[in-house]
């Protein structure tokens, strides 16, 4: 009988079959390791909020709550600046977001026009802002004398523009918005504004919302601006308040308070966890939503140019 002919195709499907399978299951395990070794940090520290600080301490406590009691979110909770923080933090986080995103896109779509013969100048000076600035101290007397010292529209107007969101929309823009759609436009009679309403911000939607959440978790997380220009506590944001909880807290552990400058000394671990959880839940919360358009809004716009 004559030999069957071997198909060379199929031979070499199989011969890359185990190696794939090998490639795909090390890839399956280092991954779940890598997502085990982030989220334990973020798992311990909802656990130790709502267990026995005591036992927190002894080591006692590691994949599952102990004595559980809700101790350092109730003292959180009925503190009634808690409530004002957040009420301050969500206006600074909306409206700041409106400000940066109506400065940010149409600087980015500017700058990428390329026959915007003076955009190469224009960009230096904001990537000099990246690396130099005037220091603390003229900032402080130039914001003084605008009068905007202790007043929510210097939290809001403060940083109206990143320069590196900035870079990361001119070069989406640039690279990812074919030219033949402006052309096409200008041939119907279409201005630039018209332009970047109907075009360039419909097709952006990947880095919109990328650059929205990057500049949402700058205002919720922002407290030093808060702390330099503002010295009223009716417009302190979420972050000051959760400061000044932590601070009262370790003076009273360390024997420095009274009973009125902060909470149980056998909770002070506790209010700390509770707080951590209060302070980053929101963001947490948004996140998983807007996940899905990092990598088409970043790595396009950050890789290529």
């Amino acid at each position: 009988m004559a030999d069957k002919k071997k198909n060379p195709v199929t031979e070499g499907k199989k011969s890359f079959n185990w190696p794939d399978k090998i490639f795909g299951a090390a890839v399956l395990i280092l991954s779940i390791l890598v997502f085990l070794i982030i989220a334990y940090p973020l798992w311990f520290i909802i656990i130790a909020s709502i267990s026995n600080s005591n036992m927190v301490n002894l080591g006692k406590v590691t994949f599952l709550p102990k004595d559980i009691r809700f101790y350092g979110y109730q003292q959180i909770m009925d503190d009634a600046r808690i409530w004002m923080g957040y009420a301050n933090t969500i206006l600074y986080v909306v409206a700041g977001r409106i400000l940066n995103m109506a400065v940010t896109m149409p600087a980015a779509y500017a700058l990428s026009r390329r026959n915007f013969k003076a955009r190469n100048k224009v960009m230096f000076y904001f990537v000099f802002t990246m690396f130099f600035s005037g220091g603390l101290v003229p900032l402080y007397m130039t914001v003084s004398s605008l009068g905007l010292i202790s007043t929510k529209t210097i939290l809001i107007l403060f940083v109206a523009v990143n320069t590196y969101n900035l870079i990361i929309a001119r070069t989406f823009i640039e690279n990812s918005i074919p030219e033949d759609l402006y052309e096409a436009a200008v041939l119907d009679g279409c201005s630039h504004f018209n332009y970047f309403v109907k075009v360039v911000l419909p097709l952006s939607k990947a880095v919109i919302s990328v650059l929205i959440l990057y500049y949402a978790v700058f205002h919720w997380n922002d407290f030093f601006n808060a702390l330099l220009f503002n010295s009223n506590a009716k417009n302190a944001p979420l972050q000051i308040i959760l400061r000044e909880i932590l601070l009262l807290n370790q003076a009273f552990s360390s024997g420095v308070g009274g009973v009125q400058g902060g909470y149980a000394q056998g909770a002070a671990d506790q209010v700390k966890y509770a707080v951590i959880i209060v302070s980053t839940l929101p963001i947490l919360c948004v996140y998983p939503f807007i996940q899905k358009y990092f990598e088409k809004g970043v790595m396009i716009g950050a890789v290529k140019g």
